[in-house]
């Protein structure tokens, strides 16, 4: 059973982690701004560089709703560099190499791939408001059409106001 500590509708606690280019980044710097906060399983395979991409993409329409990208992964700074010059991705990607952000979210999960069982990081986004609320979260989530997924609710959100 997974522990999920984050609520819709709550505050976000605040985490800082090491990112791509050897800076630090905090929840808290994003303020008065929407994230979309998403959680991935590794750098460099097919359906992470798709989402990733897809994310890049989209980042013009993304910032228009008033929403940054930050993608987190258990992958180590270094690989996060590589993967982000590879290609060319423009939002920082935060490196959770002990896994207390995805434990927090509640998708650091056990999972199984061709009978074998590891832990590991479950595909999942989540939309964190301006004031730093949980407002919205995609858990165990296809590629797919995943960001206009996101950038409807962002559209929604902006409708509703």
């Amino acid at each position: 059973m997974v522990d999920v500590q984050v609520q819709v509708g709550e505050l976000v606690p605040d985490f800082r982690l090491p990112a791509d280019g050897g800076e630090e980044i905090a929840l808290s710097e994003f303020r008065g701004r929407k994230v979309v906060l998403y959680f991935y399983p590794r750098d460099m395979t097919p359906a992470c560089t798709r989402q990733a991409c897809d994310f890049r993409d989209q980042s013009e329409a993304l910032l228009e709703q008033g929403a940054v990208v930050l993608g987190i992964s258990g992958d180590s700074v270094k690989s996060h560099d590589k993967f982000k010059a590879k290609h060319g991705l423009n939002f920082p990607l935060l490196a959770d190499e002990d896994h207390r952000v995805s434990r927090m979210f509640g998708v650091w999960q056990l999972k199984k791939l061709y009978g074998r069982e590891y832990e590991g990081i479950v595909r999942s986004t989540f939309l964190i408001d301006e004031e730093g609320r949980l407002q919205k979260e995609w858990r165990g989530i296809r590629v797919a059409g995943h960001v206009e997924k996101v950038l409807e609710a962002l559209r929604d959100d902006q409708r509703a106001k």
